[in-house]
């Protein structure tokens, strides 16, 4: 995957200075925050999400990695005021991120939060998901549902695996996380930069980042946060997904136990 994606732009999300006290770039100037958020075929979704994040994250910029829709994705994003990367084809979830990080980094970001585009991840947590990353007291800030609050019915087989991924990572970093599969995240540059390399899952992308970041040396804490029922669409956790999803997230976790003695060499 080349470091500077395609990118389609329709202006930013207006920009305005952080609170003062917070970590400065090394360039100066206030912290640049870039909202991250990976869709296929989120045209229904989308758009409330964005007016949200402008409303809640002012200061932040957006971008889109349009991981192939057959929608209007695309232009509904620009329409918000949102970057647009169009990727050539489907990647997955995991390529979608791992394509924003390699945004991110070649556009001289210095924190990214994680969001979904369905409308799932509350925009109105984002900046208190953002504020202990900012303040440098950890890399990555989880946002945890169980924490704050949750919305929407959980089906029983998804907090099934919740609890056997969170038993699992609670086992490997020694640290109790509530909600392990959260995929509502703030993160430093030094993040981006470990994940944009061959670090990052390509499909699923939840437990195993957590342990992948621990190994690895990385300071990972949980914040309270708010998700809601998404606004349209199917969960990649749905019916049959569910099943494949648990397979996918072991074997990914067993490869990430595998090779576990070179992620502290590989982190910036």
């Amino acid at each position: 995957m080349s470091d500077r994606p395609p990118v389609r732009t329709a202006g930013t999300l207006a920009t305005q200075p952080v609170a003062s006290g917070v970590a400065r770039p090394a360039r100066g100037g206030p912290p640049r925050v870039l909202v991250l958020m990976p869709a296929h075929n989120e045209e229904d979704s989308i758009g409330a999400t964005l007016a949200e994040i402008r409303r809640h994250l002012p200061e932040a910029d957006a971008v889109v990695i349009n991981d192939y829709s057959s929608d209007a994705t695309t232009r509904v994003a620009e329409g918000l005021g949102a970057h647009v990367v169009e990727l050539p084809w489907n990647l997955g979830y995991g390529g979608a991120v791992q394509a924003g990080f390699k945004y991110a980094l070649a556009h001289d970001y210095d924190f990214v939060i994680q969001m979904d585009a369905d409308g799932q991840h509350d925009p109105a947590s984002a900046r208190d998901l953002l504020a202990p990353v900012l303040a440098g007291t950890t890399d990555v800030a989880i946002g945890s549902r169980f924490l704050g609050s949750v919305r929407y019915r959980i089906p029983a087989f998804r907090r099934f695996g919740m609890s056997v991924f969170g038993a699992i990572v609670t086992f490997v970093t020694r640290r109790s996380f509530s909600d392990p599969t959260s995929g509502y995240q703030a993160m430093n540059r030094r993040v981006m930069e470990f994940f944009a390399r061959d670090n990052y899952p390509s499909d699923f992308p939840d437990a195993d980042t957590i342990i992948l970041l621990a190994l690895a040396g990385f300071r990972v804490s949980e914040v309270p946060v708010t998700m809601q029922a998404r606004v349209a669409g199917a969960s990649m956790h749905s019916n049959l997904k569910a099943i494949y999803y648990v397979s996918k997230m072991t074997l990914s976790i067993l490869m990430v136990l595998l090779r576990h003695r070179r992620l502290r060499a590989s982190a910036p």
